[in-house]
């Protein structure tokens, strides 16, 4: 899963995560922005509730009305949680769609920041009705969102790179993907590293490459 396209400016709002989870479940992508009280479904997300895409205008009081009602104090309280705290998280649910038919959803959702604001709340939700059987919900909870959170320490490395170097988001990446086939290292575990060490690190504004560089390869 990726996040937010990296040149995404304020007034282009439609990233669109790509997932590659439970590759052959349906998976849907969402966006909530708080300044416009509006939410963006896929045609994924549309699909999973039982509609055609642009059937219902999404809401929250519609996404959570499609959920079990024993399981909806559970959905408001991961829903407040990603507003409020950043970080990937994720929770396990069953819904009802339009049709009557049972599934089970794996959600996976973190901030939209911008400027350091936070905006909005972005996510995915996997439909793995068909992947996984209902004694692995837990297994298939740990499993998403360990892939998730370490996709987000990758996001979190980029940015200590961009922020004490000034490199573009590019160039941060490519820095810690050469640096992890030289080192024959995993990527999350190189992007660790730099996030657990950051604060010793310091940056120099005019050679920013050379810099990013150097903090790269002292891993």
């Amino acid at each position: 899963m990726h996040t937010p396209p990296e040149e995404d400016s304020p007034t282009d709002r439609r990233f669109v995560p790509s997932v590659e989870l439970f590759e052959h479940s349906p998976t849907g992508t969402f966006q909530y922005y708080f300044d416009t009280d509006v939410f963006h479904w896929s045609d994924e997300m549309f699909a999973i509730h039982g509609y055609e895409p642009g059937e219902v205008v999404p809401t929250l009081e519609l996404g959570m009305s499609h959920f079990l009602p024993e399981l909806r104090e559970q959905a408001a309280a991961y829903w407040a949680e990603a507003q409020l705290i950043s970080g990937p998280r994720s929770t396990y649910l069953t819904l009802l769609d339009a049709r009557g038919a049972q599934r089970q959803v794996l959600i996976v959702g973190d901030q939209i920041q911008h400027e350091n604001a936070v905006i909005g709340v972005w996510g995915i939700m996997i439909d793995v009705t068909s992947s996984v059987r209902v004694d692995s919900h837990r297994l298939a909870n740990e499993a998403v969102a360990a892939s998730v959170l370490g996709r987000g320490v990758i996001e979190q490395a980029k940015g200590i790179l961009i922020g004490q170097t000034g490199v573009t988001a590019d160039q941060a990446f490519h820095l810690i993907s050469q640096r992890s086939q030289d080192t024959n290292r995993k990527v999350t575990a190189l992007a660790r590293e730099i996030v657990d060490r950051a604060s010793s690190i310091a940056g120099g504004d005019d050679q920013a490459l050379r810099t990013a560089r150097t903090i790269v390869e002292s891993f």
